[in-house]
C-alpha cells in the first residue's frame, strides 16, 4: 500500500500575512493560525495553534528589514520541526541579505552564505525564493532550493502594452543577463548603464552602452532600493531621446527618498511585486501580485510535479 504524500498547510510571519492570505486563497487552503507572544524586553516566541504533525508546512515570510522578519521565520522553522512537521519549506519572495554575496572586500561578511546556513540549521528542508540578487545563492544550501523567476508575471504585462520600437535595458552590468533573457523572449534591443559609486547608493557617473532614441525602454533589475540609479537612468535616456521609459522591478524595497526620486522622475511608470509591501502608494507604481505564482508551485512542490514549465527565462 502506498503511503499518501502528507497534506499541507500554510502559515505566515507576522508582517507577511499580507502576502500569505493572498497565496493560501489562490492555492485553496485557509491560513494556518499562529500566535505571537511578546516579552516585555521586546523578546518574541511564534506558536502554533493547530497541529501540523507529519504534514508539509510552508512557511510564508520575505526577510526585508528589520531582523525580526528573520528571527521570527528561524523561530518558525525551529517551532515546526520540534512539533514534528514532516517538511517544513520556507517561502521567502523575498531573501533578504542577498547583496551580501561574496567578499567584496577585505573583513567583511557573506550575509547570504549565513542566513543559508542558518535556515538549515533551524530545520528548512526546502526553500522557494523570487529573483535572488545572485543566482549562484543557491549554491551556498544543501538543501532543495525552488528559485522562480518573477519575468513569469511581469512578460505578460509587458506583451500587454504592445509597445512599439521596444528596447530591455540594464541599469548596471550585473544586471546584463537578465536583460538580454527578457530581450531574447521579447526579441527586441538590449541597452547597457555602465554607472560607477562613489559608495553604497551613491553614483558618481553613469553611460549607456547601446542607442535608445526613438525607443520605448524597460528598464529591468531585480531590486529597487533608493530609486537613484532608476532615476539617473530614466533621465538620461529620455535625455539621450528615448520615447518612454518604464521600469520593472521584483523587489520594491524603496527605502530613503526612493518615492519622491521616482515621482520625480522621467519614469513613465515602475512595475514591481508584492513580495515587499509598498509602504505608500504612488500614481507612478504598479504592483503586479506574486501569490498565484507561489501558490501553483507550492501545488507542484506537494504533489512532487516538475515545477520548469513555470521558468519563462
Amino acid at each position: 500500500m502506498s503511503q499518501r504524500e502528507p497534506e499541507a498547510k500554510i502559515f505566515a510571519c507576522s508582517k507577511s500575512v499580507y502576502l500569505a492570505e493572498k497565496i493560501s486563497e489562490a492555492y485553496g487552503i485557509p491560513l494556518g493560525k499562529v500566535s505571537l507572544s511578546h516579552y516585555s524586553d521586546g523578546e518574541f516566541q511564534p506558536s502554533f495553534e493547530e497541529s501540523i504533525r507529519g504534514l508539509r508546512v510552508f512557511l510564508i515570510c520575505s526577510t526585508f528589514p528589520d531582523s525580526e522578519n528573520l528571527m521570527e521565520l528561524l523561530l518558525m522553522i525551529d517551532a515546526a520541526k520540534r512539533a514534528s512537521a514532516r517538511h517544513i519549506t520556507a517561502v521567502m519572495p523575498y531573501f533578504g541579505w542577498a547583496r551580501q554575496d561574496r567578499k567584496d572586500k577585505p573583513r567583511v561578511p557573506i550575509g547570504a552564505k549565513l542566513i543559508a546556513k542558518m535556515l538549515e540549521a533551524a530545520g528548512a528542508t526546502r526553500i522557494m525564493t523570487m529573483d535572488l540578487h545572485a543566482d549562484q545563492i543557491q549554491g551556498f544550501f544543501e538543501k532543495p532550493v525552488d528559485h522562480l523567476f518573477a519575468s513569469t508575471i511581469f512578460l505578460p504585462y509587458v506583451e500587454s502594452l504592445k509597445l512599439d520600437n521596444l528596447t530591455i535595458a540594464s541599469p548596471d552590468m550585473g544586471g546584463s543577463k537578465r536583460a538580454y533573457a527578457y530581450s531574447k523572449f521579447l526579441e527586441s534591443d538590449v541597452v547597457i548603464c555602465y554607472k560607477q559609486r562613489k559608495q553604497a547608493n551613491v553614483i558618481d557617473t553613469m553611460e549607456l552602452i547601446g542607442e535608445v532614441k526613438g525607443r520605448n525602454v524597460i528598464l529591468v533589475d531585480d531590486m529597487i532600493d533608493t530609486g537613484g540609479t532608476l532615476a539617473k537612468a530614466a533621465d538620461l535616456m529620455i535625455e539621450r531621446g528615448a520615447l518612454s521609459v518604464r521600469a520593472i522591478c521584483t523587489h520594491a524595497i524603496l527605502s530613503g527618498k526612493a518615492y519622491e526620486r521616482i515621482e520625480e522622475s522621467k519614469l513613465s511608470e515602475l512595475i514591481v511585486t508584492d513580495s515587499i509591501p509598498l509602504k505608500r502608494e504612488s500614481k507612478k507604481i504598479r504592483v503586479v501580485s506574486c501569490a498565484p505564482l507561489f501558490a501553483e508551485v507550492m501545488h507542484m512542490v506537494q504533489n512532487n510535479n516538475s515545477i520548469s514549465g513555470k521558468f519563462i527565462m
